[in-house]
């Protein structure tokens, strides 16, 4: 069985990747591991939308999409971030494809809120085997979170972290890891390497997490519930391997934590 890992990028961490970031997926390559990479854009997206004097707003997290909204969107997500992270990664020696939840019916989606949240989709399928299919010959996929709707004319804009654990669960990857600018949580200015779902929600509540990396926690509690067995908290400016362990924070729902 192929030992897969779906490697979500923030937006916010496309331009800061460092270069030992690339070379750790090199090196996940050559120790048997198969990436998939899933990248949001918010940030990018945010600065278009301001330029072209597009008004956006946000409910509950969740960028309200309308159909103005989903043109900038779509041409940030599958065209300036994904590309830019395809040319870095052939940089590095990694041979590489952008694809869009539209290639290959990769993703379908339904609406998550039509009135409230417009165009923003939640997931209903993934097409696994088209990713098997790419891995399969030496292809690392860059995803876009964009999918389509059942009708084939309808197309969502998806909540990247949702997007990299549903694509997790749906290849059976071994884990999913959550790419910041930290590597990864921290007491006390130490990292602590592993933790169940439970201490995380009480490390929220002590103030331990705070700001930004609560909704990374979040969002790997959220692929655990999904049926993923563990996801990580790693940083983007470091090597993801150690020889053939991957470096951060371990959320695992069913361990308890070492710490």
């Amino acid at each position: 069985m192929k030992k897969i890992i779906v490697i979500k990028c923030g937006g916010s961490m496309i331009d800061t990747l460092s270069d030992d970031f690339f070379k750790g997926i090199k090196n996940m390559q050559e120790a048997g591991f198969y990436p998939i990479i899933v990248h949001g854009g918010g940030p990018a997206i945010n600065e278009l939308l301001e330029n072209l004097q597009i008004n956006s707003e946000f409910v509950n997290g969740l960028r309200k999409t309308t159909h103005e909204i989903m043109n900038v969107v779509e041409m940030v997500l599958s065209g300036t971030i994904t590309n830019k992270l395809v040319r870095k990664l052939q940089k590095h020696g990694i041979s590489s494809i952008g694809v869009t939840g539209s290639d290959g019916g990769l993703m379908y989606a339904e609406p998550k809120d039509l009135e409230n949240l417009g165009l923003v989709g939640e997931i209903t399928r993934v097409n696994q085997q088209f990713l098997q299919n790419l891995i399969s010959i030496g292809m690392v996929p860059v995803i876009s979170p964009i999918a389509m709707g059942m009708n084939h004319e309808d197309y969502f804009n998806i909540n990247a972290d949702t997007a990299a654990a549903e694509i997790a669960v749906a290849v059976n990857a071994e884990k999913v890891v959550f790419v910041t600018d930290v590597p990864g949580v921290l007491k006390d200015n130490e990292i602590i390497y592993k933790a169940t779902t439970s201490e995380i929600m009480e490390f929220i509540e002590d103030g331990t997490i705070s700001g930004g990396m609560i909704p990374k926690v979040m969002a790997a509690i959220h692929s655990l519930r999904g049926g993923m067995k563990e996801a990580m908290i790693v940083s983007g400016h470091r090597p993801l391997l150690d020889g053939e362990n991957i470096i951060g924070t371990t959320i695992n729902k069913e361990l308890e934590a070492v710490k």
